[in-house]
């Protein structure tokens, strides 16, 4: 294991006990880590010098976070997106395929919950791998907010639809060719427009939700969980009836595939598109043009090192601007 000064965070008297708390409820926030960034980022502006019995909030990184952030070892992100997309779609068209299956045992409030609730478990397991797109339209946003490198976007795109065609399969296998491999479809009497229309509505709140969460003026950490997945539902629970409530080009896309079926697929295709570009314009006029340090790491994946304890500034042996002066004034 290294021993990482945790940028040499200094911190005197009772504000240890401050930071104790906050990294205490990073363990189910994953909220402390970036408050105490910035306050360092603020020490170093103003060339702050720690008190003389400051303490130190020192981490103890495992050598494999090391390996992780290597970024030869790009396979790790577009396998857990691959994998994080493929559970997304076996949760959204597995409650079609087993009311089919089951001749009417599933209800649509069961169906539009399930993908809800896996996309939050999904965030939470394995959010800071990739950042759990799992959509192309999400991997855009964040690419046209400059919170995602363009070179990584055809890999997590292939990664998405690589598990997006896998689940349907996977369900044909052991269920057989029931319920229409969960495609979405547009209802009857409802014209391609209508049907762009309400998908591009939804696909830019879902895109708003998840751009905002992600943001440092929100800073709300894993909970982004909650408020991504109960957005899923919600949209689900009033406009599924109508287009299936996709919001991802993707969860159509695979399903489709699989069928060889792409009757109304256009919906899907410009629908979420439209709606993840106004989702990005409308987050340029609420936080200007992008760039976010909190969401950029949080689009594209970090790992922080795990457990931390308190040492002393004459354990670290860390220099300090006075103790400096003090050593040059010596030799003078």
């Amino acid at each position: 294991m290294d021993v990482v000064d945790y940028r040499k965070r200094n911190y005197p008297g009772d504000k240890f006990l401050e930071e104790v708390l906050c990294i205490s409820s990073a363990l189910v926030l994953g909220t402390c880590g970036w408050r105490v960034a910035m306050e360092e980022s603020k020490l170093l502006q103003t060339g702050s010098v720690p008190a003389k019995d400051a303490t130190s909030l020192v981490a103890i990184e495992p050598s494999w976070i090391k390996e992780f952030k290597d970024h030869s070892r790009e396979w790790r992100r577009l396998f857990s997106e691959m994998m994080g997309t493929y559970l997304l779609l076996i949760a959204a068209i597995g409650p079609v395929m087993v009311d089919g299956y089951a001749r009417g045992a599933i209800g649509r409030a069961a169906a539009v919950t399930a993908p809800g609730l896996m996309v939050a478990a999904i965030i939470l397991f394995m959010g800071t791998v990739s950042g759990a797109h799992l959509n192309p339209v999400v991997t855009l946003a964040f690419a046209l907010r400059k919170e995602f490198p363009w070179r990584r976007v055809p890999g997590y795109l292939l990664a998405q639809i690589a598990g997006a065609t896998l689940a349907p399969l996977t369900l044909w296998a052991i269920l057989g060719k029931t319920g229409s491999f969960g495609m979405t479809e547009v209802m009857a009497h409802t014209g391609v427009a209508q049907g762009i229309a309400l998908e591009t509505i939804l696909t830019f709140g879902l895109v708003s939700t998840i751009l905002g969460t992600a943001s440092g003026a929100q800073n709300v950490g894993a909970l982004s969980a909650f408020a991504v997945g109960g957005y899923i539902v919600l949209a689900g629970l009033w406009e599924s009836p109508v287009t299936g409530a996709s919001m991802n080009p993707f969860r159509s896309l695979g399903p489709a595939i699989v069928a060889g079926n792409f009757r109304d697929i256009i919906v899907f295709l410009v629908g979420p598109t439209l709606g993840s570009l106004a989702a990005v314009g409308s987050a340029w006029i609420l936080r200007g043009p992008g760039g976010d340090l909190i969401a950029s790491r949080a689009a594209q994946g970090s790992l922080e090192p795990i457990l931390v304890r308190q040492v002393r500034n004459e354990d670290l042996a860390v220099p300090t601007r006075k103790s400096d002066e003090k050593e040059d004034e010596g030799k003078r």
